[in-house]
């Protein structure tokens, strides 16, 4: 190709979109991000939902792995206005009868909330913590052979466990369900293999850095990115959607922060006819239903715990959550469904007028559920916290079909990108020596569908840009340093 117009092209501006912009543009080429929406961000969007003055983040909300993610620690974005809030508590997970496990920075909060299988905990987690800076890299990467085996072998033979597996050596409910609403992170069944690997990250994270919100609302991680690459000399367009391959300006590479399905409606006829079929066996996971609330005063919950953190875990024992999960992966909507819910207003009071709060929350459902689920998750957060539905003043919700309306990435209101199980670990979106190249010479994918997965962390976009300037462009990039939390 004679000179094109870009030596990149990068579609979409979620944080994996925007992360391999950023990565490419720091080697001084030329680069064009390209959104579909007016505004940047993909899942890392705030607006007023509700009603005025009360500031909501539409999907993603609480950020372990963006402030531990070992790409954005080489960026320079609290320059460009980024700024983490962290609670007291990262989480907390109440039971019936007024007491709470929590996830705490401060390892020994957490240890005495876990009652007598404080012990057990600690013998499980404190390994982890000292050699996880060792091993982040490989974690949230691409298979390969890590840099630590033995390190990464210690942690794989409990990451690969079924969460249900893990737990079996405590004997109290506390530290069961506290682990068991961490696994359920994974949006699948919790019998399912490679579960307690997700319970262990976001724990690790927890007790190392907390698990914050950003000042302002999520948009601001987005914005923060976008102000960086662009410093840099990186342009961004919005409003413009992209359904072919014809639409884009010339350019040497292009990265697409898309699923496996609008890969193949933008590019499938580039491809070749096996990577066109792994493609079209992508598998998508459970969809999520989501409620954000605009509120008179904090949540009232039992516990108090509960009132300090930023996110709270209710389901109730690990009973009740595995069969919620197993009955949502089973086409079934739980009468008592698990609830993630984050308090952003409490560590943030810009999120809400003066003695007001926001609260957001959602429970999985089966994908492409249109089923309004406000009052079973109100029910839960009611269950735990009496007198909550007196403190609402509005709510905005949304169905599986409206999210991904909304964002195109959230297939049948999946947020990970596709059911993120054993086959789909590192075998997304297709099995291949790199998985975030194409059978088409120069097309890369750089979304959630890749490894490490979902999350707002950038890794993924990282790692599809690395591929991409060393394979058209001859850059070799070493490995990420300083990777710590």
């Amino acid at each position: 190709m004679q000179n094109p117009e870009y030596d990149a092209v990068v579609v979409g501006s979620g944080p994996n979109g925007l992360a391999a912009a950023i990565t490419i543009q720091q080697q001084g080429l030329k680069v064009l991000l390209v959104e579909g929406k007016s505004t940047i961000g993909g899942g890392l969007r705030s607006a007023e939902l509700t009603l005025p003055g009360f500031l909501h983040d539409i999907c993603s909300a609480v950020h372990p792995l963006a402030a531990g993610s070992p790409f954005f620690k080489t960026l320079p974005l609290a320059d460009h206005g980024l700024q983490f809030l962290y609670p007291s508590l990262a989480a907390a997970h109440p039971f019936e009868g007024g007491h709470a496990a929590v996830l705490s920075k401060n390892l020994a909060v957490t240890l005495d909330s876990l009652g007598k299988d404080a012990a057990a905990y600690r013998s499980l987690i404190e390994p982890l913590l000292e050699y996880w800076p060792l091993i982040v890299n490989d974690v949230l990467g691409p298979l390969h052979f890590p840099s630590h085996p033995l390190k990464m072998a210690q942690f794989g033979l409990k990451a690969l466990q079924p969460l249900t597996t893990l737990v079996r050596r405590f004997k109290d409910p506390f530290a069961r369900g506290l682990l068991a609403g961490m696994g359920a992170h994974a949006i699948q069944p919790l019998e399912n293999t490679a579960t307690a690997a997700i319970a262990l990250v976001l724990s690790i994270t927890g007790h190392l850095q907390g698990w914050p919100v950003p000042q302002g609302g999520s948009q601001q991680i987005a914005n923060a990115l976008a102000g960086y690459f662009t410093s840099l000399g990186g342009r961004i367009v919005t409003d413009t959607h992209i359904s072919r391959l014809e639409q884009l300006p010339s350019h040497r590479a292009l990265l697409l922060d898309v699923t496996p399905k609008q890969l193949l409606e933008i590019a499938g006829h580039r491809f070749s006819s096996f990577y066109k079929w792994q493609l079209e066996k992508y598998r998508y996971g459970m969809g999520v239903f989501k409620i954000d609330w605009a509120l008179s005063a904090p949540i009232p919950f039992t516990a108090a715990a509960c009132r300090e953190a930023g996110t709270v875990h209710i389901g109730n024992t690990i009973g009740e959550i595995t069969q919620a999960e197993r009955q949502t992966a089973a086409g079934h909507h739980p009468d008592r469904p698990f609830v993630l819910l984050a308090q952003q207003s409490l560590m943030d009071p810009s999120r809400a007028p003066e003695g007001k709060h926001t609260a957001w929350a959602y429970c999985h459902v089966p994908n492409g559920s249109k089923k309004d689920m406000t009052a079973a998750i109100e029910g839960q957060v009611e269950r735990f916290a009496p007198g909550f539905r007196n403190t609402i003043l509005a709510r905005h919700t949304f169905n599986t079909e409206e999210l991904e309306n909304y964002n195109p990435n959230y297939i049948g209101g999946d947020i990970n990108g596709g059911i993120i199980d054993v086959r789909q670990l590192f075998a997304r979106p297709a099995l291949r020596r790199s998985p975030y190249r194409t059978s088409a010479k120069g097309i890369y994918i750089c979304s959630s569908s890749t490894p490490p997965g979902g999350g707002v962390h950038g890794m993924c976009g990282f790692y599809a840009a690395k591929c991409a300037l060393s394979d058209i462009f001859n850059v070799k990039l070493p490995p990420l340093a300083g990777a710590t939390l």
